[in-house]
């Protein structure tokens, strides 16, 4: 297996200060283990009071900062992991297995997670965003955290307690993030979200057809003619950027959705998988089995605070 390790980064590394803060602001608010909002939609904290072996997850378009503990995303025979000091950036959405490695009730694991407005984005590159290295590679990375990206999202946090500073300055904040990811070693991919020309930006349109038709039929030449692309060409940029085939990505989209269901609605396997598109239960429970590492009837066994 494979193992993605933070880029490096021409700007300093955030000061001990800058970590401890962060993750003193974010554990204040987050008393209890789980997924807290905050005032500003887009930001989200996590906490995790124990290690998590197997977490399945869609990840959508997202920075994700590990302020305290450390975790790792599995995509594909790739991993990649992340503590404080670095970050995570997902450009698509992508279907992984996390893992919480270093967490406990005195230590707990923390992480803010922003997601990535991709309008916004765009925007800032027809101004002034500095030009990025040009870089091919997955989906999601791994970057180091800068002194500079760490200030910004401690300015971005301590706006949120203040209403009228929150909604004059985090639409400013959030365009510095995305300024100073940009300018980042790995940025190139995350211009590449935006950029229609690029085929990162195809494949993404490719994955949102997916997302629309999960549980139907379809062929990768109907999705490939969609983006305008060839059949072999979306074949070869859909694995190099998601390390799974257009198939592949539908299956795990299938299962994580009827594995939602089991665990939320209380479907049944059988209900589960014919609701997603399985016409056979026996092949929805071999697969789901091949993906979570147990069969469908262990799901609400196995629900708890960190599921979702």
């Amino acid at each position: 297996m494979g193992e993605s390790h933070p880029q490096g980064t021409a700007e300093r590394q955030p000061r001990a200060p800058q970590l401890l803060e962060l993750a003193q602001w974010v554990a204040q608010r987050c008393s209890e283990a789980g997924l807290h909002p905050t005032p500003l939609p887009a930001l989200s904290l996590i906490r995790a009071d124990q290690t998590v072996d197997h977490l399945p997850a869609i990840y959508e378009p997202s920075l994700c900062v590990v302020v305290q503990g450390r975790k790792r995303a599995l995509l594909g025979d790739e991993q990649f992991e992340y503590n404080p000091g670095h970050f995570l950036v997902v450009s698509m959405t992508l279907p992984v297995i996390a893992q919480i490695t270093e967490a406990s009730p005195q230590r707990p694991y923390l992480c803010l997670r922003l997601e990535i407005d991709a309008g916004a984005v765009a925007d800032l590159l027809m101004q002034s965003a500095p030009e990025p290295v040009a870089a091919a590679g997955r989906g999601l990375y791994l970057e180091s955290m800068s002194q500079e990206l760490a200030d910004a999202f401690l300015r971005l946090l301590r706006v949120l307690d203040q209403p009228a500073e929150l909604s004059v300055l985090a639409p400013m904040l959030t365009r510095e993030i995305y300024f100073r990811v940009l300018g980042s070693s790995m940025g190139a991919r995350l211009r590449d979200l935006v950029d229609s020309a690029s085929h990162a930006r195809r494949i993404a349109a490719a994955i949102e057809l997916i997302k629309q038709r999960f549980d139907q039929n379809f062929s990768v030449a109907e999705i490939a003619e969609q983006v305008h692309v060839s059949p072999s060409t979306l074949h070869h940029r859909f694995k190099a950027l998601t390390a799974m085939t257009p198939l592949q990505f539908q299956k795990q989209l299938r299962l994580h959705e009827a594995r939602r269901l089991m665990l939320s609605e209380g479907l049944g396997a059988a209900s589960a998988g014919h609701r997603v598109g399985y016409g056979s239960p026996s092949q929805f429970s071999r697969e789901y089995r091949r993906l979570f590492g147990q069969p469908p009837r262990r799901a609400l066994q196995l629900l708890g605070p960190h599921a979702a």
